[in-house]
């Protein structure tokens, strides 16, 4: 097994239709507005940009996205990811009814920062845990900020 490697996967339902949710999400350079985690997003050009996120253990990720996939009619969103991870994430919402929006977070990444590579086995659990936290915190900022969009 590579103790490098992570799949992470989160469902959020939001009180708000795809569409609304899905102009949210393709905006990252405003992450930082809603996402307490993200704390520094810039766009480098159309399609990629810098992100700098930290949850609750004491290291900031840094990482270069680039779109992958974009298509607003599917409403999915697709990244690589180069950097201190690297690998690919993806949003994909869908109408489970009325005005709500179930979104879908996939991620799929190879640890590459150095410390963390050589904390691999014994902070995994940690690691796993702090990306729980760092969802937890996406989910309740954009629901709130869908409820004012």
């Amino acid at each position: 097994m590579n103790w490098c490697h992570y799949r992470f996967r989160s469902v959020w339902d939001l009180p708000a239709p795809p569409d609304t949710v899905y102009a949210v999400l393709e905006r990252p350079e405003e992450y930082p507005s809603w996402w307490p985690q993200v704390r520094e997003a810039t766009r480098i050009d159309e399609r990629s940009g810098t992100a700098r996120a930290r949850s609750l253990l004491p290291y900031d990720i840094v990482v270069t996205l680039t779109e992958r996939r974009r298509d607003p009619v599917a409403h999915v969103l697709e990244t690589t990811l180069a950097g201190d991870l690297e690998g690919w994430a993806r949003w994909t919402l869908t109408s489970p009814g009325a005005g709500r929006t179930e979104v879908l977070y996939e991620q799929e990444v190879e640890v590459r920062r150095p410390l963390m590579r050589r904390l691999a086995l014994p902070a995994r659990p940690l690691f796993r845990a702090n990306h729980a936290l760092m969802m937890r915190g996406g989910h309740r900022g954009l629901a709130a900020h869908v409820r004012t969009v």
